[in-house]
């Protein structure tokens, strides 16, 4: 049965200016996105009354009014379907009432100024939302602006006679509409719709409201992309100005900020252009998942701003161990921000996500006991970064291993042996393991003996010593931490002298060539006093049988034998 009011549609027809490209691709996957929500609906509806079904023992309810949710849903069903006689049976009517011209107020008063909550806002049980400070028998679900006053849609729990519960648009908001007398005055669309376009269904739905929906979205994201492209610019010509540094925001930020800003205001200009409520319902659907989609893109641009930021501090600060945890954190966070936005998005388009979200907690329980070594790998990791017993450059023993740190990475550390080789340690193992860091030391230790003949005199020695002590406190590169030249060792063939000392070195290049150069010197002041180095010796030892046997005879049988005896030093 139709009931609806003809519209009146004039000839005129909106020229719509050429778009960017990007804005022509968001505005096509909203158009295909607004397809499937039209199309899954009745799916969606079904489903939701199939889960709220109650048990075998009690009467279901044929209407599908079991909980708040589902009454709401079945009802713009019903008159998507402009089917009056279905759409009564959500009305709580007095007795004699003319039910078809109740629907055909509530869908006027819907159409002209009607604001449902969003699905996910009214409560899918049959007992309804007892926080919302209501009676339990009642529950709002909206409002609708009608002249100077403002309506509160309130759904009623009644009972059958069955015994079954289920609910109703209230008596009360049904008397505050009539009362309202609210006339059909042409809308927006009413005026501008093209005339081929008039009275022509697909789906159940109104073309030309369909039509506007397109070029109304068109419009706020256009208008949108505008607004926040111009506040772009002129941030970005002021802000040097201002702070004496460039921009931190990209221009990349302009297209997600103003699909945000088309979610917030689409649904309040589709209610001033007059889109029918049984349009304007899924599409509020869909403007809600382009919402979540697009402030989870918006996040993503500015965590990814957040951490280049960071990691472009760390190695200009030269803090380079630090990349290594940033990036685990920027992948960590990403990953919970799109797992977010999936099951808001989810249950937007009406599924159930409670069972999905018990398996996943499961599934992640038996993927933590699957991958204890991934896991303590990277905790291993959290720990080098944070404790920083080493870090990228350092040179540094750990077990039986030395060599320089290549790379911390995420689940393991890589160093660079003396060999040239790469030996590759678990962070797990590597972060409990005892590590000498040689790049951490502020001084190098010299160490180092000089033997000298056990002929010198007692006082020379003495004034040697002193004097060399006085020579290595006093040179440039030594310093006062611990700075001696003493006997250590008394040999049978010489005496061991011991210079020990500390050098200022940044490094181990460096240290060589001091510590070649201190110990050139040592030994050219050495020279300046009557003491000799204890160098090897060797003695010969010739043996002859008969001094008058000469050298004849020792051609056939030799007489001298050859006997060297070498002592060796440290």
């Amino acid at each position: 049965m139709l009931f609806f009011e003809k519209r009146d549609i004039s000839s005129s027809a909106n020229s719509v200016s050429p778009q960017p490209m990007k804005l022509l691709s968001v505005t096509l996957g909203i158009i295909l996105a607004l397809i499937l929500s039209l199309l899954s609906v009745t799916a969606t509806a079904a489903d939701e009354a199939s889960d709220t079904a109650p048990s075998a023992e009690e009467v279901v309810d044929p209407f599908g009014r079991q909980t708040p949710r589902s009454t709401v849903q079945g009802f713009i069903k019903s008159l998507a379907e402009n089917n009056a006689s279905l759409a009564a049976n959500y009305l709580s009517l007095d007795a004699g009432e003319n039910s078809v011209e109740a629907v055909r107020q509530v869908k006027l008063a819907l159409d002209m100024g009607g604001r449902l909550d969003a699905e996910l806002q009214i409560n899918n049980t049959p007992s309804g939302n007892f926080a919302d400070q209501l009676p339990p028998t009642l529950e709002k679900v909206g409002t609708i602006t009608a002249q100077d006053q403002v309506i509160d849609i309130v759904l009623a729990r009644k009972t059958s006679e069955h015994g079954n519960q289920y609910w109703q648009i209230s008596n009360e908001t049904l008397q505050a509409i009539k009362k309202s007398d609210i006339s059909a005055n042409p809308s927006i669309i009413d005026k501008y719709t093209l005339k081929p376009l008039q009275d022509k269904m697909i789906g159940g739905y109104n073309l030309a409201d369909i039509f506007a929906v397109f070029l109304l979205a068109l419009f706020c994201i256009a208008a949108s992309y505008v607004f926040f492209a111009m506040l772009y610019f002129i941030f970005k010509v002021f802000y040097p100005k201002v702070r004496n540094k460039p921009l931190p925001i990209d221009i990349k930020f302009v297209l997600p900020l103003a699909l945000v800003m088309t979610s917030l205001i689409l649904y309040e200009v589709m209610v001033y252009a007059g889109v029918s409520v049984t349009v304007r319902e899924p599409v509020n659907r869909i403007k809600d998942i382009v919402g979540w989609f697009a402030s989870t893109w918006l996040l993503l641009r500015v965590v990814d701003a957040i951490f280049s930021r960071a990691e472009r501090q760390s190695y200009k600060r030269n803090q380079t161990e630090r990349v290594s945890i940033l990036s685990l954190l920027h992948k960590i966070i990403k990953t919970v921000l799109l797992i977010l936005a999936c099951i808001f998005i989810f249950g937007n388009l009406g599924f159930d996500l409670t069972t999905g979200i018990a398996a996943l907690g499961v599934g992640g329980l038996a993927l933590a006991l699957g991958a204890q070594k991934m896991i303590e790998n990277l905790v291993g990791s959290v720990v080098v970064v944070a404790d920083q017993p080493v870090r990228v450059g350092d040179y540094c023993k750990f077990g039986s291993l030395e060599g320089t740190v290549v790379d911390i990475g995420i689940r393991s550390t890589r160093l660079r042996t003396l060999n040239r080789t790469i030996v590759t340690v678990p962070n797990g193992e590597f972060s409990s393991m005892s590590i000498e860091n040689f790049a951490s030391r502020d001084m190098f230790h010299f160490l180092h003996n000089i033997y000298i003949k056990r002929d010198v005199a007692a006082s020379t020695l003495e004034k040697f010593l002193k004097e060399m002590e006085e020579f290595l406190v006093n040179h440039e590169v030594t310093n006062s931490e611990w700075t001696q030249v003493r006997i250590s060792e008394l040999r049978q063939d010489s005496m061991v002298i011991e210079f020990r000392a500390y050098i200022y070195a940044s490094g181990a290049d460096e240290f060589y060539d001091k510590q070649t150069q201190l110990l050139i010197e040592i030994l050219k002041e050495i020279e300046t006093y009557p003491v000799e180095h204890a160098l090897a010796t060797q003695k010969m030892i010739v043996e002859s049988s008969d001094a008058n046997k000469d050298n004849a005879s020792s051609k056939d049988s030799p007489t001298a034998a050859l006997q060297s005896h070498h002592d060796t030093e440290e």
